[in-house]
């Protein structure tokens, strides 16, 4: 916009100047009465003559009688006077008329006559040079698209956004690794004089939303040297050499700024395993890739630089990025348990107006798998849910349904449901709740509802009462009961079933052959693995599986998968109909009130919930 503004002003005054340059040269339209010479000899006798002036061969005629003015042409190379004398003009009557004689000189000499070719060609020239300037931005472009798009952050130590290890909650292991590098960073020498290689690179691996990013700029901060961030993506371009050339231009920047730390995110957008794509060896993500290596053995020993990469795609990387003396260091970030969401919770509510009763310890038990990112997008949900309220502070309420709107997406208020679709989707939500409440591994429900989200039509929030890392045969099929027990409420109470539970299999079909091609955890075929995970990469390792087993052990799979899933539908069935009535009261509660929380429920089975043990 700011260009556009600039050439219209170009525009306004290349006009105004072509407009003044017209009005200054170009004849009035008022057209002129040509006489001839011997009709000037006529008027000059008759004394009708005041003057005459002559520029160049044009005469200007100016008449006494109200001063009217003619034009004529004299003859080339010859003088007026004697001209008029040769027509009969008597010398006594010339005496009696003032002839003044005009020489143009300066720029209007020349500039006059060509005004009508200048200004076409003036117009022309603007154009022109407006078409070059554009050529010259984009050709400027063409040759800066190489440099490293890497951003900049604390280059003299400090940043507008000062983050440190105290602003990064949880991750202590994490944490103390990273001490040595920012050790390292302030005080080499301590390192050098006992002979220790300076780590060349540092590889951050973990889910999303934990906090890698975050983790990096605040070593950098620590540390107060420059932090250098691009993404993997960035180096990447349809041009062949493009990424190598960037990544040439970011190590050579970083190296002149001394000790710095250079961050590449996503670096499994480079990184992956070489010669599984269309062009072999020779494509722009592998050059991309090779000249990273070249230049991570090009570090002194002295140097330092350090990079820090981040990827939660660890398994596709090349193994020559993951050999010493290159990252000679991983470092793993798991999802926070309690406590981390709990401490990220409280960070994130800087600033943030909270109510004295909101109980961000319950908002931690009830989000189990929570990234870093996950949380401060829960308490930002929050807080805008509260703005929309137009209350002054956020909450419990508001922290609450923050967590289903962040895990299922917003309520969607449009999607009314008939007498009828309403019936089935509060006995299929219903069935789930009840039968992960009566199975002896199941988790506790905390909330059941109707209310449509996202993709769901409804939905039942269970959620372990505490941190699990590790999950039996005996939890396995608890989910795999509790996933079809929508589908057997269905079919008991409808003798039906509906397009509701289509994802629920989906699911539940997943976990059954996990259990079986993937945990050993089969009766029938044992503790055998049939996945390959070290079968040959082609394009990054996606959609491509490789099957290392036979046409027969394939079909004892399906048997396998088919049987673990008919014995959760006969398992959930056989809870549904033994606490029939309790499955009519719940779903009648869901119809009239559309959400059950966890107090009312335990209240409505009679129990209080196992606690998934």
């Amino acid at each position: 916009m700011k260009n556009l503004g600039k050439n219209f002003f170009f525009v306004i005054v290349i006009f105004l100047v072509i407009s003044l340059l017209f009005a200054a040269f170009a004849k009035p339209f008022e057209k002129e009465e040509v006489i001839s010479l011997t009709q000037l000899v006529l008027d000059i006798e008759a004394g009708s003559i005041q003057s005459v002036s002559v520029t160049a061969g044009e005469l200007s005629i100016i008449y006494k009688e109200g001063e009217v003015e003619k034009i004529s042409n004299k003859e080339q190379d010859a003088a007026l006077s004697e001209t008029l004398l040769n027509l009969g003009l008597s010398k006594e009557a010339l005496a009696g008329v003032e002839i003044e004689t005009k020489k143009e000189t300066g720029i209007l000499t020349w500039l006059g006559p060509l005004s009508f070719i200048l200004l076409p060609l003036l117009l022309f020239g603007f154009f022109f040079f407006f078409i070059l300037r554009q050529a010259k931005s984009g050709l400027g472009q063409a040759f800066d698209f190489t440099k490293a798009k890497a951003r900049l952050f604390g280059a003299d130590g400090t940043s507008k956004e000062r983050i440190t290890f105290k602003d990064v909650a949880g991750l202590k292991e994490a944490k103390e690794e990273l001490n040595e590098i920012v050790d390292f960073l302030k005080n080499p020498k301590k390192y050098l004089r006992m002979g220790a290689k300076i780590p060349r690179g540092v590889l951050l691996v973990g889910p999303p939303g934990t906090g890698k990013t975050l983790l990096a700029r605040a070593v950098a901060n620590e540390a107060g040297v420059p932090f250098f961030s691009a993404s993997g993506s960035e180096f990447i371009e349809m041009f062949v050499g493009v990424g190598s050339s960037r990544v040439r231009d970011l190590f050579s920047t970083a190296k002149k700024a001394g000790r710095s730390i250079i961050f590449i995110d996503e670096l499994d957008a480079i990184g992956r395993q070489r010669g599984a794509g269309f062009g072999g060896g020779h494509d722009e993500r592998e050059q991309t890739l090779n000249q990273i290596l070249v230049e991570m053995d090009g570090f002194e020993r002295d140097a330092t630089t350090i990079i820090i990469a981040a990827t939660n795609r660890p398994d596709v990387l090349d193994h020559a990025l993951l050999r010493p003396g290159r990252f000679d260091r991983r470092i793993m970030l798991d999802l926070p348990d309690i406590n981390d969401r709990e401490a990220i919770l409280k960070i994130h509510g800087r600033g943030k107006p909270l109510a004295e009763n909101t109980k961000l310890r319950e908002v931690a038990e009830r989000t189990p798998g929570f990234a870093g990112a996950d949380l401060e997008n829960l308490m930002n949900e929050a807080a805008i849910l509260t703005a929309r309220k137009n209350k002054l502070h956020i909450g419990q309420e508001e922290l609450l349904e923050s967590i289903d709107k962040v895990l299922l997406g917003p309520e969607r208020k449009s999607h009314i449901l008939s007498k009828k679709e309403k019936e089935v989707t509060a006995y299929h939500e219903a069935g789930h709740a009840l039968v992960a409440s009566l199975t002896p591994h199941g988790d506790p429900v905390r909330k059941v509802s109707i209310i449509a989200r996202g993709r769901a039509g409804g939905y039942t929030l269970k959620l372990p009462s505490e941190e699990k890392h590790l999950k039996t045969k005996a939890e396995f099929l608890s989910d795999l009961a509790t996933l079809l027990g929508g589908y057997a409420a269905e079919q008991l109470k409808f003798k039906d079933v509906t397009t509701g539970p289509s994802n629920d299999l989906e699911k539940a079909t997943e976990i059954a052959r996990s259990l079986v091609k993937q945990f050993g955890m089969s009766e029938k075929l044992g503790p055998v693995v049939f996945e390959d995970h070290n079968e040959p990469m082609f394009m990054g390792k996606m959609g491509f599986e490789t099957q290392n087993y036979s046409e027969k052990i394939a079909e004892e799979i399906d048997k396998e998968v088919s049987k673990f899933l008919e014995n959760a539908r006969k398992q959930a069935e056989k809870i549904l109909r033994k606490n029939k009535k309790t499955l009519e009261k719940i779903a009648k509660i869901l119809i009239e009130k559309e959400t059950i929380e966890q107090e009312e429920f335990e209240k409505i089975i009679g129990k209080k919930q196992n606690k998934g043990t």
